[in-house]
């Protein structure tokens, strides 16, 4: 890339993604013009636009054109959802503009700082805006590129406070498209490695084969911590620490107590134990994303008092076991899920927590790919719900798959309730219905729901 300096422009084919969004606003802070294209508006688009940067939404070349932009001082940016027939992709090329992935300008903006990269299949999100938010209400600070947007700072991307010297970056650390192998990190997690995005790796063991090279690109004198029992532990050519449950684990939480939403666990690290810690948002595998950030945040030099405070204060992440509505008549949640672990996780927590109402949930599944992989992981872990609405697949940047439908998913689930349905037909049935505790789950559009789901079930309570 360029030298930042050089850069006067930057241009971002799929600017309304959520890895997209927070390094345009970081060129943005930095004074350079950014535009952007994307197929839909939406709640994030319009934060952009707000936010000074100029978006559209139609793809032809003319528009790119219109902007004098010069190939010398304009850097173009690119997410891999963007199809290759795309009109603009191709004038960017044939009009010799550098054009690099947004995992490439992470990588290159990441050399600036110490970078601490979280990585996993699930739990990344919220393990770094929460490690995120452990150093920003501490002594130390820290910019964050997230993959989700921050409750307690309302965006995705945090800047340092100029008036601190310190210079810890923390990103989310992709692994669709082995993003992450941009990155040598100081310091990183691995929460997870759950088989993923098989139609890029092929198989299980080439998967977790990238997240071994990826950890074996922590910096030699840095900091690994994996989820304690993670198979890869056994093929990493680098010392590494464990967090998790287990008291095996070099740091781990114990004496767990979940009362409703309140979240309180002890935490020992590396011996010394910090009693009756307090977390912001409920969920059992939320203290466990917890267990990863602290110990993070206590290598980094975090006092105990100030991992009180932060652990308490954390409200979370936009999608992730968000409350949408929160009261005696209707309890309404709403999560990013999308694999079967984390709806798994998700619904297991939601039960324990409110085991006397009958749980109903909705789910979108995402990519063609995705569901035919794991189609029968996806029926064990839906068949928790006592009522489930399932909508067809979201296909993302996928063309169908003969034979994968939702129809056939909804086969396999072992529920004697269970419907599949439009999302015009989901918003009626789930009105009708008017449950008590309801979750909406999926990473695709599904969350044009939520506002008319809130606003019908409300009429109910």
């Amino acid at each position: 890339m360029q030298s930042i300096n050089q850069i006067q422009k930057a241009y971002f084919l799929g600017i309304g993604g959520i890895g997209m969004s927070a390094i345009a606003r970081y060129f943005n802070h930095l004074g350079i013009q950014v535009f952007g294209y994307d197929k839909t508006p939406t709640p994030l688009t319009d934060q952009l636009i707000n936010e000074g940067i100029q978006i559209h939404f139609e793809d032809h070349p003319a528009l790119p054109q219109s902007l004098d932009l010069q190939f010398s001082n304009t850097l173009v940016v690119i997410t891999p959802a963007i199809p290759k027939d795309h009109q603009e992709w191709h004038w960017f090329r044939t009009n010799g503009f550098q054009i690099l992935k947004r995992s490439e300008v992470l990588g290159l903006l990441s050399q600036s700082f110490d970078t601490i990269g979280i990585a996993g299949t699930h739990g990344k999100t919220t393990t770094s805006t929460l490690l995120a938010h452990l150093l920003k209400q501490s002594h130390l600070d820290c910019a964050a590129f997230l993959g989700g947007i921050s409750v307690n700072y309302g965006s995705n991307l945090l800047l340092p406070d100029k008036s601190k010297s310190e210079k810890l970056l923390v990103v989310e650390a992709d692994e669709f498209d082995r993003s992450f192998l941009t990155l040598f990190p100081q310091m990183a997690v691995i929460t997870s490695t759950d088989a993923d995005h098989l139609d890029i790796y092929g198989a299980h063991d080439t998967f977790k084969s990238s997240f071994i090279a990826y950890a074996n690109q922590v910096n030699a004198n840095g900091t690994l911590f994996i989820k304690h029992g993670l198979e890869i532990g056994m093929d990493l050519q680098k010392p590494f620490f464990t967090y998790g449950f287990s008291s095996e684990a070099s740091v781990y939480a114990s004496n767990i107590r979940i009362n409703g939403d309140a979240n309180l666990f002890d935490l020992t690290y590396f011996g010394k134990q910090f009693k009756d810690l307090s977390l912001g948002i409920p969920g059992l595998h939320n203290i466990e994303n917890a267990v990863a950030a602290s110990a993070i945040a206590l290598k980094c030099g975090l006092s105990e008092h100030e991992l009180r405070i932060a652990l308490a204060s954390f409200k979370g992440v936009k999608r992730r076991f968000e409350y949408i509505v929160k009261h005696d008549g209707l309890i309404f949640i709403d999560d990013y899920a999308h694999h079967p672990e984390e709806i798994k996780a998700i619904l297991n927590s939601v039960k324990t927590m409110y085991p006397e109402c009958k749980m109903h949930v909705a789910f979108q599944p995402h990519l063609f790919s995705r569901t035919r992989d794991f189609m029968s992981e996806f029926a064990m872990a839906l068949s928790k719900a006592d009522q489930l609405y399932l909508l067809d697949i979201y296909p993302a940047r996928e063309l169908p798959i003969p034979g994968v439908t939702s129809e056939s998913l909804l086969d396999l689930i072992q529920l004697e309730h269970k419907q599949l349905l439009s999302k015009e037909a989901l918003v009626k049935q789930v009105v009708a219905n008017q449950p008590s505790l309801f979750v909406l789950l999926g990473a695709g559009d599904i969350d044009t729901l939520i506002e008319p789901l809130r606003q019908g079930l409300l009429k109910g309570v």
